[in-house]
């Protein structure tokens, strides 16, 4: 591994075309700090046998506005995402790329963020939920106060395979947040490979139309073990095919199939923006308190480094 990488010299100017990001959620602020330190453990012990260009720390909102569906997971606060970098992972000497839910912070929060200087962090900007969703700060003023506030983090944006499917958009969407600053996005969780690879395509299309060159795409994975977990994914909008679904639900070992389907999808997609010049890379998300599923996650971040090179 590679002593203290630059996040910017891994992203910047076309430098790097493949990635390999892992990506977590803090432990809850509930949590007893014996549990807590037992989490931390358990997360160094992981995270020590990967090799991956960046760790990604997801900042959680509850999203009651998402859908009028209950949600299958009760809601329970985590730990602030840079607080828990700083304070349990300050062993960690690579690249770190925290979240901000920009409609839980007010824009003083947000200024302070943006303007911290790192050579090693980065950070993704996400919007609300949904448009009615109430914000203390949207996400067009989030990303002009990383402009104005001349941010030396370099700035991930967010996208959803899902919902080009349906608007036929988000390839224009992309563009806007790439011209706001973006220099790579980070896909929702892709179990429908075709509107993955409809999203590069016409991004990839798009961007030679405006003469630009496209950043990277990195394509989130995911091991869904469990029919709750599915019951999850559905409620968060990732579409999983209902075949897909089918043998899921009535697998006898569904973590080992949803871990092959993961590969499937990879290699998929690692062909199609190879072939195509596109920019791209992996994101292995590990939200699950089951460690079998965690396991897997890290096998699979371990297959996937042979993709990526």
């Amino acid at each position: 591994m590679d002593s203290k990488p630059e996040l910017s010299g891994i992203l910047g100017g076309g430098r790097r075309t493949r990635l390999l990001f892992y990506g977590m959620t803090p432990p809850r602020q509930s949590m007893e700090a014996a549990a807590r330190d037992r989490f931390v453990e358990v997360t160094r012990g992981r995270l020590e046998t990967l090799d991956v260009d960046a760790l990604i720390l997801y900042d959680i909102d509850e999203e009651a506005e998402r859908t009028p569906d209950e949600r299958p997971f009760p809601f329970s606060p985590t730990m602030d995402p840079a607080d828990f970098l700083t304070d349990h992972l300050s062993w960690w000497d690579r690249p770190a790329i925290v979240y901000r839910s920009v409609g839980k912070y007010a824009p003083a929060e947000l200024d302070s963020w943006v303007r911290r200087p790192s050579d090693r962090l980065g950070t993704v900007l996400v919007g609300a939920a949904t448009s009615t969703a109430p914000a203390k700060t949207t996400l067009p003023d989030a990303y002009d106060l990383w402009r104005r506030g001349e941010s030396t983090l370099p700035l991930g944006g967010v996208t959803i395979p899902e919902r080009h499917a349906s608007r036929q958009d988000e390839h224009h969407r992309l563009l806007r947040k790439q011209q706001s600053g973006c220099s790579f996005f980070v896909t929702q969780v892709v179990y429908d490979v075709g509107a993955a690879m409809d999203l590069a395509s016409d991004y990839l299309y798009l961007c030679r139309e405006q003469g630009l060159e496209p950043v990277p795409m990195v394509f989130t994975l995911s091991i869904c073990g469990s029919v709750k977990t599915l019951e999850f994914l559905a409620w968060l909008g990732v579409r999983v095919p209902r075949w897909l679904r089918n043998e899921l639900v009535h697998s006898a070992d569904p973590v080992a199939d949803s871990y092959a389907h993961c590969v499937a999808i990879a290699r998929t997609l690692s062909a199609y923006c190879h072939d195509h010049g596109v920019p791209f890379g992996f994101n292995v998300e590990s939200v699950s308190t089951r460690r079998v599923e965690n396991d897997a996650s890290i096998a699979l971040v371990k297959e996937l480094r042979t993709f990526v090179g």
